[in-house]
């Protein structure tokens, strides 16, 4: 029996959770006497099967996910040629998810158009190809989801889920006011998750620089313990310059002559 391709096998029932261990295959094999072309298609049916799995596991991991599916945002169609400074690099390495597995935060921070949600959105879809779980919320509606969570005395299940996912994405910090409350569910959240276990990161993207952030939120104490906790360990990058946006738009400029209408473009006269 060729050992390559019954570890090949056993890799697919890895991936597939099939609870059979080499010795049961191999006697199975055996006592049945499997030739070398039957050991082929038996291969070629499980290499199938787990890509079918994976491809199934993925589009769930992005569909829980929330990132747009019909135009996703990637690192292939993210255009690095147009950003430039010493340290593109750095920002080139998000895509290897080497902050989630060292535990790191990364805030990008800019004016509109320059990229960020674009970039945050591209390391969701990473980690989605990981089968990584991943969530992506704007920060007005996670505003929402704490207050409707409250209203409903759900505030509990509501941190538990956002702390679940590997990476968390807040899309748009400071587009809106926390209250009080809020704030503190808001602390409470991110408490959670830099004591979470396992691979784990946070993307922030904001317009504003992190000490302009105590602006939309309500209560100092409970945001200054939450940003000691964002920016224990982060990649913070500042993104300067024109807007991505309209950059397809094609402008015309037209001048009309206001003439005298035909008879035939007057509206009839009842």
């Amino acid at each position: 029996m060729n050992d390559t391709k019954l570890n090949l096998i056993m890799n697919c029932f890895t991936s597939l959770k099939v609870k059979m261990t080499e010795e049961e295959l191999s006697a199975y094999m055996l006592d049945n006497e499997f030739s070398n072309k039957d050991i082929d298609a038996v291969l070629r049916m499980f290499a199938f099967l787990e890509k079918r799995n994976n491809e199934a596991s993925i589009q769930m991991m992005l569909r829980l996910s929330k990132l747009p599916l019909k135009s996703p945002r990637t690192f292939a169609n993210f255009d690095f040629s147009q950003v430039h400074g010493k340290n593109v690099s750095q920002l080139e390495g998000l895509q290897s998810l080497s902050t989630l597995y060292s535990h790191k935060n990364v805030a990008l921070i800019g004016p509109a158009g320059t990229g960020k949600t674009h970039i945050a959105m591209a390391y969701g879809y990473e980690c989605c190809q990981h089968k990584l779980k991943t969530y992506f919320i704007k920060m007005s509606e996670l505003n929402d989801m704490f207050t409707q969570a409250r209203a409903y005395g759900r505030t509990g299940r509501v941190i538990t889920n956002l702390v679940k996912p590997s990476c968390l994405i807040i899309d748009e910090v400071g587009h809106c006011v926390f209250d009080k409350e809020n704030t503190r569910m808001f602390f409470d959240l991110i408490d959670r998750r830099y004591n979470k276990e396992g691979p784990y990161t946070m993307i922030f993207t904001s317009n504003k620089q992190p000490s302009q952030w105590k602006q939309n939120f309500s209560e100092d104490d409970s945001l200054l313990c939450a940003l000691d906790r964002i920016f224990d360990d982060a990649l913070i990058f500042n993104l300067r310059g024109n807007s991505y946006r309209g950059k397809e738009c094609e402008s015309y400029s037209l001048t009309t002559i206001r003439g005298k209408a035909t008879n035939a473009e007057l509206p009839a006269v009842k």
